[in-house]
């Protein structure tokens, strides 16, 4: 319908007839839609009530609906037989078969569809379904129509497969006799046909020959070259089933006469046959029957019979290699000859000759020559192998080069498909057809290139790596040209509407890292990948180029190369302006933690992932969220902590800032799987730590020995300088006393001197943490050694004024180191300070507890009420 614009208008007569055509026309678009509607009548009578069950709405509809709502009743069929089978096969199967005498051709369809469902679905069993619903499908499968017919025989051929063999005997076989006679109809016949070829597989050899066979040479004899032509189709079923014996002496010779038939579709037919049956004849069978009729074939098909080109050239290939054995070298050099005269038929009059019967040729004869050459392309394979691969670049490369070359696209389209097979059969001769594969990449057609590309990666790999016996030097000539080939191929994928094609190339690229250097990529296809990412609007296509991107850059090691490609994807995706660009930076992430290590994402990705948590676009975070499971799988513990401690930062502040319902769910979700997971381990580093803090502990160790051993000979020194005072005291009682008095006067004063700065030193603590860190870190001190700091100034008096400063620098000093080694110290190396302290006597005021105390113990808030009784406390302990 040409375009009415009303502004242009042309009110002359010849261009207003014109534009009441179109008015017209437009008038018939609109009449099927108000021909639609449906009158109040019509919608009360398919109305139906809908307090009725499925069975009894199908029982109404079958009864009294109109033949819609019946077809809809039998397209629900096999729905019923699940739910309600009983009461289906009761009241719904009785009424269908009444409608299907009068039903119109689609419920006839649809039946013969829903019988043969119900079969594979086996609703019910084989049994109750050969009693059901047998009878309707062998009453309906000559029906008149064609169509319907074919429909029920496909469901009875099924049917046929699933029966016992005794319902076929009864059911089936034994009617057939009388349908097969001449009496009956054409249609009857042609069922009766197919019906044969399946039931011969269903018997034994000996049933088939008494009761099959006598109605096989009747139907190949039938005056309906209809009939003929079925029943030759079906002799190769028959064959399988009576076996080799039988075939040679029955059926071959139906064949041979059916061959000479003067229908052509019979001679079709039993050509096909044959070729077929090969495997089945011996080699007398084949070189005197077989090959002449196949010669004689040939010989016609140029000349009278043109019929049988178009099969003969699609068969070509098996039935060569089938007679490969008996040919003679003449026959088999010509048979290649007939192979490349149809690989080249049709081209010889475009290509300048005969110029006289181009004009004479009709539309028919040249699409059956196009199937000819298609048909040979499909047959290459097979005639390299007839004539060895190691023949190859004498026989059969310039056919392989006129099919690659074909002006035809279907011709084209299936060397391309082909391609494959023939590079593994020329194995270390492949790099001969190099120039083809550069020519079918720069394919006009992106059938062709569709054709090709499915194979690519093993063809690539098969030019590369295949002609190892041949040199380096002719691999080395495949990769220029090569390179250019797949740019373009490329490019003209991208440029056409076909993106399936597109995202399909950019897959198999992926195969380059194997085939050409690290740098060619780099340079030539993997900046290709990215603007492909940047800039392609087409999803799948843009995800195939950035797993493509990925395994580039898993294949290049140069760091410069690599810390470059990754810089770009960190700020042109992950901070790009788009939010779809942004959301492909999560996509190429996503590729990254399959392809590469744990350590390499967490290295260069894992951060730039997490940012996204800020993203002002609320589909990036959802993605994000969907990521982070297999973000966290990414980590091992210990190396990976501060980064599991970010991702846990960025959950919280998700759970406590996000606004977006859809996204707060996703995060919900995403939490309950994340703490279901479990953390991967690094054992090497957990093992340098260990080894490390055995380190520690052993260290700490030697010095509490060297401790001990230093405190047990200072208190034997004082023992023994206590024992030497008791025993020269008896000589000076009333001097003994008053040295005692003064000594006790003077251990009041130090001490009063030694306490006060410890107390100032606690009151100037400089925060309240520290503080408390301070009081905890000694508030599992035992009572014993809260009770002998009484003693620790008793001993640090003895000790002199120099004793007193170093008690007061020192404790200053060490006032939170020692809250520090207490949380961080073991339980061990504790019990041994406690049981060194205990060891020492009070009463002799050894220097070496004084030191202990100083060093490890810190004193606590509560020792302030402890500090008036402490001169009583010395005296008591004095005396």
């Amino acid at each position: 319908m040409r375009p009415i614009i009303f502004s242009k208008m042309d009110f002359s007569h010849s261009n207003l007839f014109g534009y009441i055509e179109d008015l017209q026309e437009l008038t018939i678009i609109e009449r099927p839609v108000r021909r639609s509607l449906k009158t109040p009548e019509e919608i009360e009578r398919l109305t139906v009530d809908e307090e009725l069950s499925d069975i009894e709405r199908a029982v109404y509809l079958l009864s009294s609906g109109q033949d819609i709502q019946g077809t809809s009743v039998v397209a629900n069929l096999p729905v019923l037989m699940r739910q309600n089978p009983a009461e289906t096969l009761r009241r719904v199967l009785p009424k269908i078969r009444e409608v299907l005498h009068v039903a119109g051709v689609e419920m006839q369809l649809t039946a013969a569809v829903s019988f043969l469902t119900v079969l594979q679905e086996e609703s019910v069993s084989i049994h109750t379904y050969s009693h059901s619903f047998l009878h309707i499908i062998l009453q309906n499968v000559e029906h008149r129509d064609a169509g319907v017919s074919n429909a029920w025989l496909e469901t009875l051929l099924a049917v046929i497969e699933a029966l016992p063999k005794e319902t076929v005997r009864h059911e089936i076989l034994n009617p057939l006799v009388s349908k097969a006679q001449l009496s009956q109809t054409l249609q009857s016949r042609l069922v009766s046909c197919k019906i044969m070829g399946k039931v011969a597989n269903k018997f034994e050899a000996h049933i088939v020959k008494r009761e099959v066979l006598p109605l096989v040479k009747s139907l190949c004899q039938d005056v309906e070259y209809e009939v003929r032509t079925c029943m030759c189709r079906q002799l190769e079923h028959v064959a399988r089933g009576i076996g080799t014996e039988l075939t040679k002496t029955v059926v071959l010779p139906e064949l041979v006469e059916l061959a000479r038939d003067e229908g052509s579709s019979v001679r079709l037919a039993a050509f096909e046959t044959l070729v077929n049956l090969l495997d089945m004849f011996d080699a007398d069978d084949r070189s005197q029957t077989v090959l002449p009729l196949v010669k004689s074939f040939c010989e016609k098909s140029f000349k009278a019979d043109e019929s049988i080109l178009v099969s003969l050239s699609f068969h070509l290939g098996k039935l060569c290699n089938g007679l490969y054995g008996i040919f003679t070298p003449e026959q088999h050099l010509r048979f290649l000859e007939f192979y490349k005269k149809l690989s080249t038929l049709g081209l010889q009059q475009e290509n300048g000759h005969n110029d006289n019967q181009l004009h004479l040729q009709t539309l028919e004869q040249e699409k059956k020559y196009i199937s000819v050459r298609k048909n040979c392309a499909y047959n290459f394979p097979a005639m390299i192998v007839f004539v060895d691969p190691k023949n190859f670049s004498l026989e059969l490369y310039s056919i392989f080069f006129c099919l690659c070359h074909d002006p035809e696209v279907p011709v084209r389209y299936t060397m391309a498909i082909s391609f494959f097979e023939v590079a593994k059969l020329l194995n270390s001769d492949v790099y001969t057809i190099h120039k083809e594969l550069v020519t079918l990449l720069q394919d006009e057609s992106l059938e062709v290139l569709d054709a090709l590309v499915g194979h690519l990666p093993e063809i690539l790999e098969l030019m590369t790596n295949g002609g190892e016996n041949s040199g380096s030097e002719s691999k080395l000539l495949s990769i220029p040209d090569l390179i250019p080939a797949l740019t373009t191929a490329e490019q003209r994928a991208a440029t056409s509407l076909k993106w399936r094609t597109h995202e399909k190339l950019l897959q198999k690229y992926a195969c380059l890292p194997h085939i050409i250097s690290s740098d060619q990529i780099y340079y030539r296809f993997l900046h290709r990948m990215l603007t492909i990412i940047l800039t392609n609007n087409v999803l799948p296509v843009q995800k195939a180029a950035a797993r493509t991107l990925c395994v580039y850059l898993r294949y290049n090691r140069k760091q410069e190369q690599r810390h470059e490609v990754i810089q770009k994807l960190i700020e042109q995706l992950g901070q790009g302006k788009s939010y779809w660009n942004r959301l492909r930076f999560l996509d190429t992430c996503e590729f990254i933690m399959e392809l590469f290590s744990k350590s390499f994402f967490c290295k260069y990705f894992f951060l730039p992932v997490l940012e996204l948590t800020h993203d002002p676009v609320a589909n990036v975070r959802m993605k994000l969220c969907c990521l982070l499971p297999k973000v966290k799988s990414t980590l091992k513990i210990p190396t990976d902590k501060h980064l599991l401690q970010q991702l846990e930062l960025c959950i919280r502040k998700l759970l406590c800032q996000e606004k977006d319902k859809d996204v707060l769910t996703i995060v919900k979700r995403t939490v309950l799987e994340l703490d279901r997971m479990e953390i991967s381990v690094d054992a090497e580093q957990l093992e340098k730590e260990k080894q490390k803090n055995e380190g520690r502990s052993t260290n700490i160790n030697d010095k509490m020995l060297e401790k001990k051993r230093r405190d047990s000979k200072t208190s034997s020194v004082l023992a023994k300088s206590i024992n030497l005072s008791v025993s020269g005291s008896s000589s000076g009682t009333s001097v003994g006393k008053e040295e005692k008095k003064s000594k006790l006067v003077r251990s009041q004063s130090f001490s009063t001197q030694v306490l006060h700065p410890k107390y100032t030193n606690i009151d100037k603590c400089p925060n309240k943490s520290s503080a408390t860190a301070y009081t905890s870190s000694v508030s599992g001190m035992g009572k014993s050694c809260m009770l002998s700091f009484s003693d620790d100034s008793f001993r640090t008096h003895s000790s002199g004024n120099s004793g007193n400063a170093a008690f007061t620098s020192s404790s200053s000093r060490n006032l939170f180191n020692s809250a520090d080694q207490k949380n961080s110290g073991n339980k061990e190396s504790q019990s041994r300070k406690m049981s060194i302290i205990q060891l020492v006597p009070k009463w002799e005021g050894g220097m070496g507890q004084s030191e202990e105390k100083t060093e490890n113990q810190t004193p606590r808030s509560s020792d302030r009420k402890m500090r008036e009784p402490e001169t009583g406390g010395s005296n008591v302990l004095v005396r």
